[in-house]
């Protein structure tokens, strides 16, 4: 089941002789600048120098006084720290970068990355799951990374525990794809320190955390709309009801991805997320080739050829149209068109729930869910007195 691709709106840049990785950093690290506003600064003007010179401006719009943007020894301490670690730093729609994630609004500016960075120009897929698997859930997820590795399919997971470490296992001799929560030398948990090291040495790992940062909570579903967008499709193997993987294959659905799940015990807590799933229109995956099939006919960014000078061609935005009229809109579809919705109508300044829902048109135990599941994903705040706001 596909969903929406979310276009990005800014566009794909040539590299000139502005793209001082310096000033990019500065401007990323800066006091209220995340990945949307860094875009949109360069965008309206044109190099990482000419914004970080706006930017007090623009914060003296927005009625901050004082506004001082990143100091440069900040940059260039992470610059020390990465190339210490032996990492790289892509920059955004040049050399190196991964081309399937430049359709994303909010797409890293930069990454870091140690290992392989051609591969996510290979045919991908995300395997995501519980981190408390049951036996037949991690055999399911070493049997599903294996052959679609032995299919020439690179396979993305999120390094934690569990489903995600054996896919990376069973994937390593054909090519897996590790997305990190904190910096790209601080694998989490500690007890995968091993396979990330195995996997830089054979794959990828990747992070849009300065090194060195130890994860923190509002981390993960930032890293997990990376993992659901590197690919064509998300496989989820094992997930309950509330989990990561939910918020990950909610994602994958808003970027116009595939989304794939594997059938469970009903009486399996760990399976209740994938049941709902494909309740919901999600195709059930017994093996790889159900995989393997999906990926032949989605419509999500395929890999991309690279310019003369290394940098990805922007893929073509995914065509989700004609396969969505020909196929009933279903739950989860309809979920992400809500919490779009709801995203669209909220911004940092609070809003009542109660006005929201009114707004909306939508009753409220139809809204009240998706609040509670934008919370989990970091993409909003709640404050007392019922008032919501964007995170």
């Amino acid at each position: 089941m596909t969903g929406t691709a979310d276009s990005s709106t800014h566009p794909l840049l040539p590299p000139t002789t502005e793209d001082d990785p310096v000033a990019w950093l500065r401007l990323l690290r800066s006091r209220r600048v995340g990945p949307a506003t860094f875009h949109r600064m360069m965008a309206e003007h044109g190099s990482a120098p000419a914004a970080l010179e706006a930017l007090p401006g623009v914060a003296r719009a927005a009625g901050v006084e004082d506004y001082r943007a990143c100091p440069e020894g900040v940059a260039q301490a992470e610059l020390s720290a990465g190339y210490k670690a032996g990492a790289r730093l892509l920059l955004h729609g040049r050399a190196g970068y991964p081309p399937a994630l430049l359709n994303l609004s909010d797409a890293p500016p930069v990454l870091w990355a140690l290992g392989d960075v051609a591969l996510p120009d290979r045919p991908l897929a995300a395997l995501v799951g519980a981190r408390n698997a049951s036996s037949l859930g991690l055999r399911m997820a070493r049997a599903l990374a294996k052959g679609l590795g032995e299919h020439g399919i690179v396979v993305a997971s999120g390094l934690a525990r569990g489903i995600d470490a054996a896919a990376h296992e069973a994937a390593l001799p054909t090519g897996t794809v590790a997305v990190l929560a904190g910096g790209v030398d601080v694998p989490y948990p500690s007890e995968n320190a091993d396979l990330a090291r195995r996997i830089q040495a054979a794959g990828l790992l990747l992070s849009e955390q300065p090194p060195g940062t130890v994860p923190q909570a509002r981390h993960f579903p930032a890293r997990n709309r990376i993992i659901s967008a590197l690919g064509q499709a998300v496989v989820v193997v094992e997930a309950a009801a509330r989990s990561g993987s939910l918020i990950t294959a909610r994602t994958a659905l808003d970027q116009g991805r595939e989304v794939l799940a594997v059938p469970g015990h009903p009486f399996d807590a760990r399976a209740s997320g994938c049941n709902m799933l494909i309740r919901d229109g999600a195709r059930l995956v017994r093996g790889a080739e159900d995989v393997i099939e999906a990926l032949g006919t989605t419509h999500a960014p395929a890999p991309s050829e690279r310019t003369d000078d290394g940098a990805p061609r922007r893929p073509p935005a995914p065509a989700t149209a004609a396969r969505s009229a020909t196929r009933p809109s279903r739950g989860l579809r309809e979920t992400a068109a809500l919490h779009a919705e709801i995203l669209s109508r909220l911004g940092p300044s609070p809003l009542a729930e109660d006005q929201l829902i009114r707004d909306l048109g939508e009753g409220a135990d139809r809204v009240a869910p998706a609040l509670l599941d934008l919370e989990l994903d970091g993409r909003i705040r709640r404050q007392s007195g019922g008032l919501v706001a964007l995170a």
